[in-house]
């Protein structure tokens, strides 16, 4: 099931050389990006030279890393030292970091080949992909449906086969929710298993990095790449090692999976007969489902963009248009600069975003708005821990309704946050998580679930993933990309 092996194992017989992949997949991908819109960048002389210098290590016999020579790509607000790296975003259109993420970084370390940054959501900031300040990005499954966001290029980028896989960054669901709609695998770890430095920060305390590709083998191969500690990132844990790929074939029987109540509301009848389906299979396969309930549940959105707006709101504050980014060349003095630069440099969601994290943490509202969602946060965590004393993982969809149709997002942004109320209770919570295809609707578009799991277990989530994976048929081939 694992492609980036299978390919492994064609550049080590030499069936291809990694110089020959990377300019298939750089071909393809510059040839159907008009249709998906995944990248907004492409970096073929860096990928060429990897791949060069993988070819010299397989001529020479040298041991090389699974990874060692397949076309990956990043998602754009993922720093790439002397690469762009926009967010997407007019106020950072220029902007050329000077350092390596530290995700980016260990990949280098095993010779991936970088074939272009995604597109995404503004600042992450989305469900769609739309808010993008180039263009948006489109299902490969259907092109006139978006491929759900914020890490909606990463994924549109996998699942049409432009790239083997992808890293993302989920803050409220940014890689599962793409990932549910374009029917691939996509993990949300455990914050603090991956360093989060040099990913540009949306919500510090909700950010991380996410891995995408088309099965859990191939994510927890990549997965246990990039996992553990970083001194450069505090909030990362210094202890945690990842082999999840060691544990994929454990056995599952037995095993208890809880279905909460309260994520298992609201679905649209196609999400709700797939994730019934999927339930059955996995008591065939010898799990035994526990019905549990979180009312702690119903708060999780206004927790999530309380605070997601707040720490928006902080970390947004550098863009000024004095330390670097975009800035309005004509202004009467330094605050009518600094008013007209992030007036023109942020769309319109990022403006909305910063204003309600101001309004929550401005003098007066801090305690009612704030404070209190702090305080509801412990709860939900609270919550999460009383349900793992009684089951070993929870599965629940991980979006209500399958993808919408480009340009249908409502006028109401509330009805748009609704998109999340699936995925942001991890977040919240820090747990991992992964999605999962388990089938497709009436229009042939992709249905996901997630599977939750305690803290720093990612090993037992992609497990309960990998058994799914082999007795189903969900995650099938579009007709973009290359064929080896």
């Amino acid at each position: 099931m694992s492609k980036l092996l299978d390919i492994h194992e064609k550049l080590i017989n030499k069936d291809i050389s990694a110089v020959q992949l990377a300019k298939l997949y750089l071909s393809k991908a510059k040839r159907d990006n008009g249709a998906l819109g995944a990248y907004v960048s492409f970096t073929e002389e860096e990928a060429l030279k990897t791949a060069k210098a993988v070819d010299g290590k397989i001529a020479r016999g040298e041991m090389i890393s699974p990874l060692a020579g397949i076309p990956m790509a990043l998602k754009d607000n993922i720093s790439t030292k002397d690469i762009k790296t926009t967010c997407c975003s007019r106020i950072l259109c220029d902007y050329t970091p000077v350092y390596n993420a530290t995700v980016w970084e260990r990949l280098i370390n095993k010779d991936a080949v970088l074939i272009g940054k995604t597109n995404m959501d503004e600042f992450a900031m989305g469900s769609s992909c739309e808010s993008s300040c180039f263009f948006p990005a489109k299902n490969p499954h259907n092109t006139e449906h978006v491929p759900g966001g914020s890490s909606g290029g990463s994924a549109a980028a996998v699942a049409g086969n432009l790239a083997l896989y992808a890293l993302g960054s989920d803050t409220g669901g940014s890689v599962r929710q793409p990932s549910a709609h374009c029917g691939i695998v996509g993990l949300k770890p455990t914050y603090g298993a991956v360093s989060r430095y040099g990913l540009i920060a949306y919500a510090s305390s909700l950010d991380q990095v996410g891995v995408m590709a088309g099965s859990a083998e191939d994510v927890a191969l990549v997965f246990d790449s990039i996992a553990g500690g970083d001194s450069m990132d505090s909030t990362s844990n210094p202890q945690y090692q990842a082999n999840t790929l060691r544990d994929l074939e454990s056995e599952i029987k037995g095993k208890k999976i809880g279905i909460v109540k309260e994520l298992s509301e609201g679905l649209n009848e196609d999400v709700e007969k797939a994730f019934s389906e999927a339930v059955k299979v996995y008591e065939t396969l010898g799990a035994r489902i526990e019905y549990i309930s979180l009312p702690t549940l119903q708060y999780t959105l206004p927790i999530y963009y309380i605070l997601a707006c707040a720490e928006a709101s902080s970390n947004l504050g550098r863009y000024d248009g004095v330390r670097y980014g975009f800035r309005k060349n004509i202004y009467e003095d330094i605050n009518d600069m600094v008013s007209q630069t992030r007036s023109e440099g942020f769309g319109d969601e990022v403006k909305r975003r910063i204003l309600m994290g101001t309004y929550v943490l401005s003098k007066g509202y801090r305690d009612a708005y704030y404070k209190k969602a702090q305080e509801l946060r412990l709860a939900v965590v609270a919550d999460f821990k009383r349900a793992f004393s009684k089951c070993d993982v929870i599965l629940s969809p991980t979006t209500p309704a399958t993808a919408g149709k480009l340009g249908t997002q409502s006028e109401n942004p509330v009805d748009n946050y609704r998109e999340d109320i699936c995925t942001v209770p991890v977040n919240i919570a820090g747990l991992p998580s992964v999605s999962v295809p388990c089938g497709f609707d009436r229009e042939n578009l992709p249905i996901g679930m997630q599977i939750i799991g305690r803290s720093f277990e990612e090993n037992k989530i992609l497990n309960f993933a990998h058994k799914f994976g082999q007795v189903t048929e969900y995650i099938k081939e579009t007709d973009w990309g290359v064929r080896l």
